[in-house]
């Protein structure tokens, strides 16, 4: 242990996620090290964020206006909304450069053990959003994990009723891969997702 207000910026930084005790240790020394007009950059852009970022009325992203640069982007096909768990999941979209529709961010996914069931996440947004007659497809992107995949169950049911197109992510073999380190699901849904080469 420290003492003073070493210590307590250890503290702070170890509560960032992906952040241990050790890697907290390490950034505050590192902090100590650089200039003082490197760290008070950092501190006016940590206050700036938290003051000028909101999330998108909208989508659920991250913005500094009440739409996020996708939601006022005309360009956009309209008739197609992919929704994700986190403003992370977009950017990662985005960077394929493959989906060029609206998004929704939910905010999380369905996880019981943490407490976060429906109603904490951002679904009753989407079905406002849905009551759009120009909306054809609605893209499921949750994470190919347990939570992920009780929110995509989850979102199917509610959406269904509604009678447009829903579809989820394709998942399988990452490039690069070894089948033999495969597991069972990953194989199984690649072999579910195969489609024809000729």
């Amino acid at each position: 242990m420290y003492e003073g207000v070493i210590q307590e910026l250890i503290d702070e930084l170890s509560r960032l996620p992906g952040v241990g005790p050790k890697s907290a240790q390490r950034i505050a020394f590192y902090l100590l090290q650089t200039e003082d007009d490197q760290a008070k950059k950092l501190a006016q852009v940590l206050l700036e964020v938290k003051e000028r970022v909101r999330f998108c009325e909208t989508c659920g992203n991250v913005a500094e206006e009440t739409l996020c640069n996708i939601c006022r982007d005309a360009r956009r096909d309209r008739t197609y909304i992919c929704v994700v768990e986190e403003s992370k999941d977009v950017q990662a979209i985005e960077r394929t450069r493959e989906f060029r529709g609206l998004y929704h961010v939910l905010g999380g996914a369905i996880s019981p053990i943490e407490g976060i069931g429906p109603d904490n996440l951002r679904i009753k947004e989407l079905m406002v959003r849905l009551s759009n007659p120009d909306i054809q497809e609605v893209i499921i992107a949750t994470d190919p994990n347990l939570e992920g995949e009780a929110t995509a169950t989850y979102l199917t049911r509610m959406l269904s009723p509604l009678g447009i197109k829903i579809t989820r992510l394709a998942s399988g073999l990452p490039v690069g891969g070894d089948l033999e380190y495969a597991d069972e699901i990953t194989l199984g849904r690649a072999f579910e997702g195969r489609r024809s080469v000729n």
